[in-house]
């Protein structure tokens, strides 16, 4: 009986030791399963962690690019008004280089306008002119005609001389050149041979003006005409009226020696 008393102890002993074993290995078993959990919802809220940033990364993904959108866009406008601007500086630019261009027109065309009537004047305004000891005044034009058919005689064109003369005195009959004008008609006629007509003008100028500075040349002149024409009994009667109208002027001189060579 002992014996198998002993037995049960020893049984039961070992049936103790083995329970007490086993304690430490179930313990492990649960501790995994914790770190398994812990493991496991840390993952869970590492994943809810990860997927949150990556939302909110997103989300700010999508701000930064709406407003770097919204960036482009005003930098578009804003180059878009800077163009716009660049052209209407470049218009409004040339319109003062086109104003400027006007305006220089402008003054150009006043400046010739006021030069143009500056002339006009100049050539309606009267000219003092001193011819054969009288003074008188004439316009521009009627001196330059004068002038002209005066530089014809001087060139011995007498034809030329004749016609321009004649017209000057069909057009200023007035003119304080008529007396002069007269005496030269009659010497371009007288060189062209044209006696008579020269006669004509010579004494047209005798009768408007005896006292003319020219007048004694003038009925020299004659007298010479009617030599050319062989008349020379005109001619001593013309050189006597000379001598006894002008008998202190060279041409009587002239017209007493070309007397006596009449004889």
């Amino acid at each position: 009986m002992m014996r198998a008393f002993t037995r049960t102890l020893t049984m039961l002993g070992l049936a103790g030791w083995m329970g007490l074993a086993a304690l430490p290995a179930q313990a492990g078993i649960f501790d995994d399963d914790e770190a398994r959990r812990a493991i496991l919802d840390l993952r869970q809220k590492l994943e809810a962690s990860n997927e949150a940033n990556r939302a909110k990364q997103a989300e700010l993904n999508a701000q930064m690019a709406d407003q770097l959108s919204q960036l482009k866009r005003s930098l578009l406008d804003l180059n878009n008004q800077l163009e716009g601007m660049r052209a209407e500086l470049a218009r409004m630019r040339g319109q003062d280089e086109q104003l400027a261009r006007d305006v220089a027109e402008l003054q150009r065309r006043s400046k010739d306008a006021q030069t143009g009537i500056d002339e006009r004047i100049r050539k309606l305004e009267p000219i003092g002119v001193t011819l054969d000891d009288k003074q008188f005044l004439a316009d521009p034009e009627e001196k330059r005609q004068y002038d002209e058919a005066f530089a014809l005689i001087r060139k011995g064109d007498f034809a030329a001389a004749s016609a321009g003369l004649s017209g000057f005195l069909k057009r200023y009959p007035l003119s304080g050149y008529v007396d002069s004008a007269t005496f030269w008609l009659g010497n371009a006629q007288y060189g062209q041979r044209q006696y008579k007509e020269a006669i004509a003008s010579f004494r047209s100028l005798l009768a408007r003006d005896p006292a003319h500075p020219k007048a004694p040349e003038a009925m020299l002149a004659i007298a010479n005409c009617q030599i050319e024409l062989k008349d020379s009994r005109a001619a001593r009667k013309t050189i006597g009226e000379l001598v006894q109208a002008y008998p202190k002027s060279e041409a009587a001189q002239a017209g007493r020696e070309r007397l006596a060579s009449l004889k």
